[in-house]
């Protein structure tokens, strides 16, 4: 049987998603919970693998097994062997042919970012920090000139193993909230590193240091020498991965509406 599960996670006590000799990972965590609720051992294969402090609110991932459980088996049997970072939101049976990387459409992120002069305290890992004014206004026209299929490799990390660096990135929205902001991406794919590249160069923007044409540039060179440095992973949130709608995968899980 396939099992295709909805995970959240807080990334900032584990060294990334993908499996490591240390252990100290989020899959690595999640299969030794698996594992043990399963007594046999459970291997995953997730929708998009996310870095050392980035965190997860809707990750799909699918296993095959023997073990025949419930839906709310899976979740709430589960969730008694992982820590508390780390939580099972919902199951699904989706058919041998469902895979949770080839079969998705496309893929969600979110950055949270704070405006202040002082660094977050309370919200400390959850969101990242500017001490600069933005103006939104230069935020959404650079935002602009980066929607549609391009060449990527500007915002492409040297460790990236993505067979193409052409993506399709179909929407950026920048909202604001008070003194937080809020960046939602969705794209036909990411490579690595993409979406906080892409916020490097969207903050130098908005902060008055570059232009909205100079993403543009950045865009054109197909270089990432020329782009932003990378900007801290602490308010990145997989939101998850989309999928036909006769997949019955669920889209929303609760911490969706804890996210400003």
């Amino acid at each position: 049987m396939r099992v295709a599960l909805g995970v959240s996670y807080r990334g900032g006590g584990y060294n990334g998603w993908q499996s490591q000799p240390d252990g100290r990972t989020v899959q690595d965590a999640l299969e030794k919970g698996l594992s043990a609720f399963a007594a046999q051992p459970v291997r995953t294969l997730c929708a998009g693998r996310t870095d050392a402090g980035v965190h997860g609110i809707n990750q799909v991932v699918h296993f095959d097994t023997e073990v025949d459980r419930e839906p709310f088996s899976w979740v709430r049997g589960s969730n008694r062997y992982l820590p508390p970072d780390i939580a099972i939101q919902w199951c699904r049976f989706p058919g041998d042919d469902f895979h949770a990387r080839n079969s998705a459409r496309g893929r969600r992120y979110a950055y949270l970012l704070l405006e202040s002069a002082v660094r977050p305290a309370i919200e400390s890992g959850q969101c990242g920090w500017v001490f600069r004014p933005l103006d939104q206004a230069a935020l959404e026209a650079a935002a602009e000139r980066l929607i549609g299929e391009h060449d990527f490799s500007s915002f492409r990390s040297s460790e990236c193993q993505a067979a193409s660096p052409v993506k399709t990135l179909r929407e950026i929205r920048v909202q604001r909230r008070g003194v937080y902001w809020r960046f939602e991406f969705e794209a036909s794919a990411f490579l690595h590193h993409m979406v906080r590249n892409l916020m490097g160069c969207l903050l130098a923007v908005g902060s008055g240091t570059r232009s909205p044409d100079w993403v543009s540039e950045v865009l054109a060179a197909r270089d990432r020498k020329v782009a932003a440095p990378t900007f801290a992973p602490d308010g990145l949130y997989f939101l998850g991965p989309t999928y036909d709608a006769e997949l019955d995968i669920p889209r929303h899980v609760a911490a969706l509406d804890w996210l400003p």
